[in-house]
């Protein structure tokens, strides 16, 4: 289904399940990462239990979503507000937020902006951004590198390029079956809503928020893969920030445990949530 916001601002759902026959239980939104979309999460919800009512979002310049030429619709906080007028549209008075990578910085970012909104949080492989100064800069101008990559080449080449750079290394592993629908999944964004997500909401332009996790009160599920070792460390950081967290580590996965390990991925949600609904 598609919804407009107050500012014509276009976002696709996807949804699995019947909201009106699960209507004592919370829904949960999933928030993809960069360069995904809601059909990464969708094998994965048609397997979730027939009582959780789930929604997968296409974050703005992703997917079937708009992708409008202002980068000011990417920013960290048009992200936050984009998320709350659609929870408000679609009636939502609290929601479980799962996210990966760029998402999971979408979900955080949510957190604390509405913390009375959110009963417990997922994060696959996110990060609160970066506190040193030089090291945002840094990463900023990365991202305008890569942002530039993506508008002067073939979506092609980008997505070739992107998903064998070193973070996703352990994915080699995956058939040929599942690199080629995720690459098929990846070539359906558009270059310039790709382009500005990482100049509007890159881990450098979004707003820090190490030092709001200690605010956070609700239950948190961090989940990383062993063989991300960046991302593993990060997250050992922050489950000593978030006072009722719990931080997994997947044996045999890196960066996208819920595509490299989907059904130990699966399993870790159904036991979270059989523990908060």
């Amino acid at each position: 289904m598609n919804i407009f916001l107050s500012n014509n601002i276009k976002i696709n759902i996807e949804s699995i399940g019947d909201r009106n026959s699960n209507a004592k239980n919370v829904p949960v939104i999933f928030l993809h990462g960069f360069s995904g979309s809601s059909n990464e999460w969708l094998p994965l919800l048609k397997r979730l239990p027939e009582e959780i009512y789930s929604l997968a979002i296409d974050l703005i310049g992703h997917g079937k979503s708009c992708c409008p030429e202002e980068k000011e619709c990417y920013s960290s906080m048009s992200i936050v507000h984009q998320l709350d007028e659609i929870f408000s549209q679609l009636n939502l008075k609290k929601v479980i937020l799962v996210g990966y990578s760029m998402g999971g910085r979408a979900a955080l970012s949510y957190s604390v902006a509405y913390p009375e909104k959110v009963k417990c949080l997922v994060l696959e492989s996110a990060t609160p951004g970066i506190i040193d100064e030089s090291e945002r800069e840094e990463r900023i101008r990365s991202d305008e590198r890569l942002a530039q990559f993506i508008l002067d080449h073939k979506m092609e080449e980008f997505v070739d390029y992107w998903m064998n750079i070193p973070l996703f290394a352990s994915q080699k592993r995956l058939t040929s079956e599942e690199l080629r629908n995720q690459k098929e999944r990846k070539l359906n964004n558009s270059p310039i809503g790709l382009a500005n997500s990482l100049r509007g909401f890159s881990t450098g332009k979004m707003p820090q928020l190490w030092t709001r996790l200690a605010d956070i009160n609700f239950r948190t599920l961090l989940i990383t893969g062993i063989l991300d070792k960046k991302f593993t460390q990060i997250n050992a950081r922050i489950a000593k920030e978030i006072k009722h967290s719990d931080h997994i580590i997947v044996k045999g996965a890196g960066h996208n445990i819920h595509l490299e390990r989907p059904e130990v991925f699966l399993n870790l949600l159904v036991e979270f949530f059989k523990k908060i609904q």
